[in-house]
């Protein structure tokens, strides 16, 4: 993984941007190699940004009956903006690293320079293998993740490295998480929630307060 994700790289041919009706804004990045769709929460004042990505499905859904885009309208007013990436090929690592980066790359240039990760399930893996490779990631929340693909996890620190994993997880077993956060290096913190589920909508209300928590504090802590 470290070895191609040196070589292999995506090229922006052009971004295109347009409202969308719930106040969001459809992100359009255009690439030598296909377009990355996005939806942008955009702040007003800050330089702050979380880049999420999903699952091996791909897509703008999300885990916990929609917390990207939940949390990416709650912090608006503490100037953090929130760009939600769907994947060119979703399933597929490496390209879904690349489209990462290049999230992370449009985001600075919006002058959002600390950036912080949130990845669900196989998007886990995505968002320490990118936290690996951008200097312009300051922290990594990996939700439900699983453990294949994650070799790259100790590269993360001292950056700090957020796991949630639901205890009745039917798809990735939280084990994934504790391997994850056996391999990892400080800061890192473990948060189990129990008889929480592979989607964690059973512990939506918990992630949200976690999770928000945890980006106030790394921000107040990257300052």
């Amino acid at each position: 993984m470290s070895s191609e994700r040196r070589t292999l790289a995506l090229t922006l041919r052009d971004v295109a941007r347009e409202p969308s009706a719930d106040g969001t804004e459809r992100v359009v990045l255009a690439t030598d190699t296909g377009a990355v769709q996005c939806r942008l929460h955009d702040a007003t004042h800050g330089d702050a940004a979380v880049v999420w990505v999903f699952g091996t499905g791909g897509g703008l859904g999300g885990p916990a009956g929609g917390v990207y885009a939940r949390l990416g309208q709650a912090l608006l007013p503490s100037g953090v903006t929130s760009l939600e990436v769907a994947y060119r090929r979703p399933g597929d690592l490496v390209p879904c690293v690349l489209d990462t980066l290049l999230g992370v790359e449009y985001v600075a240039a919006l002058g959002r320079v600390r950036v912080i990760l949130v990845g669900h399930s196989f998007g886990g893996a995505v968002v320490i293998n990118t936290g690996a490779a951008s200097e312009q990631v300051i922290a990594v929340a990996a939700l439900s993740s699983q453990s294949a693909g994650t070799g790259a996890v100790a590269e993360l620190a001292p950056r700090p490295l957020l796991l949630a994993h639901g205890t009745a997880d039917e798809i990735l077993p939280d084990r994934c998480s504790r391997d994850i956060y056996d391999r990892a290096r400080e800061p890192r913190r473990l948060v189990l929630y129990a008889n929480c589920r592979h989607g964690l909508d059973q512990c939506r209300d918990a992630l949200d307060r976690d999770l928000t928590s945890w980006i106030h504090e790394v921000l107040g802590a990257a300052r």
